[in-house]
Order: structure tokens, then sequence, then C-alpha cells
């Protein structure tokens, strides 16, 4: 089997180190390169070419997150994989929109951690079951976020989240037991609170805000 090479990138050595004994019993992973901290990968990343990098989160310095981002963006063909401790809600959906492929707790067995390095070099996504978990919630507090923002009502969302499954405005009336009249007023505040001019831009708006599904 085509061994995984993969860079370590963690602040502690006690951590580098055990990887990279329990790497070398056996397994699929080929550690090629370990920094410290995220400007070292970075300086590093000019001279070494690993198919996956091993990134926490909080490093000394730049963060993992933002480590991430600019590796995504120099060097689109390198995967990162987080590892780190899930002690703070917000960094799996910023790890995800850093471009991170995959993340993991520190807490994982080690053939889960090295299935998801084999996994993320394949090009496929993988997230702890607690990562899982804090991004469902992230997402939903996200998009509670956006309703604030935009000051719509409970009822208001749900006529949104309906014009998004492409109801009509007789359907939704029938969905929600009100009249039509009263669901074109609903839809004519929606589209002064987003600043839209039609269910097309509205629909495609809520999405990329988060406020539908």
């Amino acid at each position: 089997m085509k061994k995984v090479k993969t860079m370590i990138v963690d602040d502690h050595k006690i951590v580098r180190d055990g990887l990279k004994a329990v790497f070398e019993q056996g397994s699929p992973i080929d550690v090629i390169a370990e920094a410290e901290t995220a400007e070292e990968a970075l300086e590093m990343l000019t001279k070494v070419k690993p198919d996956v990098i091993l990134m926490d989160i909080s490093l000394p310095g730049m963060n993992g997150l933002k480590a991430t981002q600019q590796i995504r963006e120099k060097y689109p063909k390198m995967t990162v994989l987080i590892l780190t401790m899930l002690d703070q809600e917000g960094y799996v959906y910023e790890a995800v929109k850093s471009g991170a492929m995959g993340y993991m707790l520190k807490s994982s067995s080690t053939d889960d951690l090295i299935d998801a390095i084999v996994t993320v070099n394949d090009g496929k996504a993988v997230l702890h079951p607690e990562a899982t978990a804090q991004l469902l919630k992230e997402f939903v507090s996200l998009s509670r976020n956006q309703t604030r923002e935009y000051g719509l009502s409970d009822r208001e969302m749900e006529v949104l989240q309906l014009l998004a499954d492409g109801n009509t405005n007789k359907e939704i009336a029938k969905e929600l037991w009100i009249s039509e009249q009263t669901v074109k007023t609903h839809v004519a505040h929606i589209f002064d609170k987003l600043g839209t001019k039609d269910r097309t831009e509205t629909v495609a708006h809520a999405l990329r805000s988060g406020l539908v599904k």
C-alpha cells in the first residue's frame, strides 16, 4: 500500500512524538515533516509536499484555522485534517469554512485517526461524531443569528422556508392555515427585510445566508 505522506503541526512535542510512534507501527502513514507553529509549517511547505497535514488549532502565533486557509489557497492539492480538542464553539464550522477536509479529536482512537487520514487523502470528508453534532449546533446558531440580524419573525421564517421548498402562495396558505392575502403580506415583508425583489432572488439570498435549508 502506498504510504500517505503526512506533516504534523502541533506545538506539543510529546504529541508529535506520540503520533509518529503510533504511525510507525505498520500503518500506511509516513510522517515526512513536523512543525510546532503555523509559520514554521508554511515555510516548510516550500520544500516538502505532504499529502495530508495534521493541523492543531491552538498554536502560538497564527492559529491552525488561519494556517489552513492559507495552505488551501497556496497549495490546493494538499489536504488538511484538523486534529485538536473540541473546547470552543465555532471551531468546527470555521474549520470547514477554512477548507479543512476533516475534523478529528485528540481523544480519537489510533485506528480512527489512521482511517481519517486515509479517508481525507482519498478526497473524502470526515468528521468525528462529536464534531458532527457540534457542527449541526453551530449551523442552527448561525441561522438564528441571521434571523435576528434580518429581523424576520417566526411566521416569516416559516413562509421563507416554504418558499425555498418551491411552494406557491396558495400552497403556503393551505400549509399554514392562513389566507393567500396574508401570505402575500408576509412575502412582501420578507422582500423588504432581505432587500430582494422577487421569489428567486429571495430564495437564493436565504440559501447563501443559511436562513433556509
